[in-house]
């Protein structure tokens, strides 16, 4: 069975509080319990982790494969600083999609560059909470076209 990581760092632990007004009202459990209904009735199978630490995200990046066939990630703040990031999904072999509740491109200029974009399968942004939904749906027909 196909299995998706949903990884989110910095910050994304604080949803529901921080910023409403950008990042919606709803948190992550919420997201996550949403995001398990819809990939249950797509026969797929979804892992979470949330860290703070980029340390962690990378371990969390580089143990992906031994689990699952691809990594839906909102890398937060770190999507527009790191290079150890943008490395570390350099350095595996499975898809990876990056993932925003903000648009990106329509706020602070420092937000405008992804340090990860030219290494994942693409980019969904702006659509709060659902964005969720959408790249699971992006990462199976990206998973399926390479089965194909």
């Amino acid at each position: 069975m196909t299995s998706i990581l949903i990884l989110n760092g910095p910050n994304l632990n604080m949803l529901g509080k921080r910023e409403p007004d950008i990042y919606g009202a709803t948190t992550l459990p919420r997201i996550e319990a949403a995001c398990s209904a819809h990939a249950e009735a797509r026969g797929v199978l979804l892992s979470f982790q949330q860290s703070n630490h980029e340390g962690t995200l990378i371990d969390a990046i580089q143990a992906a494969p031994e689990n699952h066939q691809g990594i839906i990630l909102n890398a937060g703040a770190y999507t527009h600083t790191s290079v150890a990031l943008r490395d570390a999904i350099a350095s595996v072999d499975i898809p990876v999609v990056e993932l925003h509740l903000s648009n990106i491109h329509a706020r602070e200029s420092f937000r405008h560059h992804s340090m990860i974009a030219p290494v994942v399968v693409g980019q969904i942004c702006g659509f709060g909470a659902a964005g969720y939904i959408l790249a699971i749906d992006a990462m199976i027909a990206s998973l399926n076209e390479s089965m194909a």
